[in-house]
């Protein structure tokens, strides 16, 4: 057996038992890394570690570590009942502003995990609410997380463009963004029209006294620990929400600076610190985007200056950093580094082009992608299949900036499979459903986009030759 083949059954190998076995994708991707690196390419330490992703390494980091502030002080919580309110009591739009903000998060830097976790539980309350399908907000707030996932800032967008800029692929920022956005926005309004959306539409806005978008017109509760009030109280813990409409389905935190009660309902205000943290949420997209500085080095230097000035919200965002995507990110890309240094990358993509159909070799890469991202990690199957399909593209028969979009996009719209991270967030934030039924649905869902999605990608993106 040729040593390109051990390394490419190795990942496979990776892939299977991160699967099935809920080991983090990376750390196993660096165990393959030194032993297919030592024992088949006879690579010392610092041949493997020459593979190793500085840039992304502090790209994850420092974003993800701006955005756990942002998390800590309550910027985002703010975000999101600011955004909910602009729905003024109108049901059917509730479900286009969830997509809306989680977009808004992942395309200035938050994790898709982690944009779902913050909205999906806010999201599936309202649909137990007013009666909104559970399918329709689970996956209107993951795919909206990946419409917004390949900004020129995002992880997604760095991660991808990192690696086209490696290996001196042909390449958009902008189109690979709006492919995805677009992709994402599309699917939405497939899925508002099927899952009920026109019959929200045709129910209009609901009353002042049912308690509008923020449970208004109701009586404001706050609990002491886990319990749950029924009067107004003064307390600090988890509590409820009861109006008029009914009891609301989630506890909602409270906390020191939290407005309750009357008119107004539940609602977070502005502090110095969540308008700093806002202040540096736009500095950085227009550090990066106005004056083309690192994204990881200005989301490090913006979070250090809030850090200082607000110390306990810094002690307690250290602890969120996304270290398990790091791992995943950082060890998946130091293995592809010892494939490329062994040569099998070369060795593959000419394989890839060997099939003699170009076209074919694309949408074939494309349903790979799908299937096994429905069931892993998008980020490690992309870091994984943007460096095999290098050889191949560098042919010049299909056009790099096209098929690196189809794979994205290919990769991440799967993501609303039960078994991906985001979909289990979904099916874990439905409160008050058939879970079973749930997941049956979820499960269904996703078979129907892996089956679909590439094919569309592939026509759209690939057949036309851009790039």
């Amino acid at each position: 057996m040729s040593p390109e083949l051990i390394s490419i059954l190795v990942l496979v190998v990776v892939f299977v038992i991160a699967t099935t076995r809920s080991v983090n994708m990376g750390a196993l991707a660096f165990a393959a890394a030194f032993g297919v690196g030592t024992l088949v390419a006879d690579l010392d330490a610092d041949g493997i570690f020459a593979g190793f992703p500085g840039d992304l390494f502090v790209v994850l980091v420092g974003v993800t570590y701006l955005f756990a502030i942002a998390r800590a002080n309550g910027t985002t919580d703010w975000l999101v009942h600011a955004a909910v309110r602009l729905v003024r009591g109108r049901v059917a739009l509730i479900p286009w502003v969830m997509f809306a903000l989680t977009g808004a998060l992942t395309a200035i830097g938050a994790v898709s995990p982690a944009a779902v976790a913050i909205v999906a539980p806010i999201a599936l309350s309202f649909a137990t609410r007013y009666s909104i399908s559970p399918l329709l907000m689970g996956t209107m707030v993951v795919h909206g997380a990946q419409a917004g996932g390949f900004s020129p800032i995002s992880i997604y967008g760095s991660i991808v463009n990192g690696i086209v800029e490696r290996e001196k692929l042909p390449g958009s920022e902008v189109g690979l963004f709006l492919a995805s956005l677009v992709a994402n926005l599309l699917i939405a309004a497939v899925l508002f029209a099927v899952l009920g959306g026109r019959k929200l539409w045709a129910r209009g806005a609901v009353p002042p006294e049912d308690g509008g978008a923020l449970g208004k017109g109701g009586t404001g509760t706050r609990g002491t620990g886990a319990g749950a009030g029924t009067g107004t109280g003064t307390g600090t813990g988890t509590g409820t929400s009861v109006g008029a409409g009914g009891t609301a389905p989630a506890a909602v935190a409270v906390r020191p600076d939290q407005e309750t009660g009357g008119a107004e309902g539940t609602g977070v205000r502005l502090t110095p610190a969540r308008v700093a943290t806002l202040v540096a949420l736009v500095a950085l997209v227009v550090a990066v985007l106005g004056f083309d500085l690192d994204a990881g080095l200005t989301a490090v230097t913006l979070a250090v200056v809030l850090s200082t000035a607000w110390p306990d919200d810094s002690r307690r965002a250290v602890g969120e950093i996304a270290w398990s995507t790091v791992l995943l990110i950082c060890g998946v890309l130091t293995y592809v580094g010892v494939l490329e240094e062994m040569g099998t990358i070369t060795w593959a993509g000419e394989g890839v082009g060997g099939i003699g159909v170009p076209l074919l070799a694309a949408v074939l890469l494309c349903y790979i992608g799908a299937i096994v991202s429905a069931f892993a990690s998008s980020v490690g199957i992309m870091g994984a299949l943007i460096p095999l399909a290098v050889p191949f593209l560098a042919q010049g028969e299909i056009g790099a900036v096209g098929m690196i979009a189809a794979l994205a996009v290919s990769a991440t719209v799967v993501d609303v499979s039960p078994f991906s991270t985001n979909g289990a967030l979904v099916l874990a934030a439905a409160p008050d459903v058939d879970r079973e039924r749930f997941f049956r649905q979820l499960m269904i869902y996703g078979g129907i986009v892996v089956a679909a999605v590439p094919a569309l990608a592939w026509l759209v993106l690939v057949v036309p030759g851009f790039g």
